[in-house]
């Protein structure tokens, strides 16, 4: 699925200026398989954009397609089936169940698909050092832990792209290594894209594209 984007810019951000190089108010495709950065300060619109981009907000002025169709058409049945099986998403507050345990928190994501085995969860969290805590609720998890562990639910699921908001905030150098390449390999093994939100890091790696705002 290739995202196509003409003169967009989110209604509340419409009376900011923004530089030629902004995503805001231009027009670019981002094309299925792209591993994408998009980078800026806190308030330049990072969060708006991939919610933008999720179906959650619709606040936008411009024409954003899916492939050839436009977004603003899709009923809510249409993208629950767009969240299902093409686009992932690891939100910015997470959004995981604090009172369930991680094996409950993926699996509540994982069967909607039956795309990971019990063993192959168990293997990714312990690619991400956290095989412990299988049978720990979310809420007494780190913050960096609970971040693992939303990153890999969202690949528990088939997608086009994978939208991540600031998900290495709370991760050091080394752990946000492991996230990035444990992403790295699932996309490159479907095929898929991914669109990376950052405060400036580049995380040392070598993204496709990289978009501003």
């Amino acid at each position: 699925m290739d995202i196509h984007f003409k003169n967009v810019i989110a209604i509340p951000l419409s009376g900011i200026h923004h530089n030629d190089k902004s995503i805001w108010g231009n027009s670019f495709s981002l094309y299925k398989g792209e591993k994408v950065l998009l980078n800026a300060s806190s308030g330049k619109g990072k969060t708006t954009f991939t919610h933008i981009l999720a179906g959650i907000r619709k606040d936008f002025s411009g024409s954003i397609r899916f492939d050839e169709k436009e977004i603003t058409s899709f009923s809510q049945e249409e993208w629950a089936e767009l969240r299902k099986e093409r686009m992932s998403y690891v939100f910015q507050d997470l959004q995981l169940f604090s009172k369930l345990t991680v094996e409950e928190n993926l699996y509540l994501k994982n069967n909607l698909t039956d795309t990971f085995t019990s063993v192959e969860l168990k293997q990714m969290l312990d690619e991400l050092e956290i095989e412990d805590k299988w049978s720990v609720p979310c809420g007494i998890l780190s913050m960096g832990q609970q971040q693992r562990v939303a990153v890999i639910r969202a690949l528990c699921q088939p997608f086009d792209w994978l939208l991540l908001d600031e998900p290495f905030s709370h991760l050091d150098e080394e752990n946000t290594r492991l996230a990035l390449s444990l992403i790295n390999k699932r996309v490159d093994h479907i095929k898929a894209g991914f669109i990376l939100t950052t405060l400036g890091e580049n995380h040392n790696f070598k993204f496709d594209k990289e978009l501003n705002l």
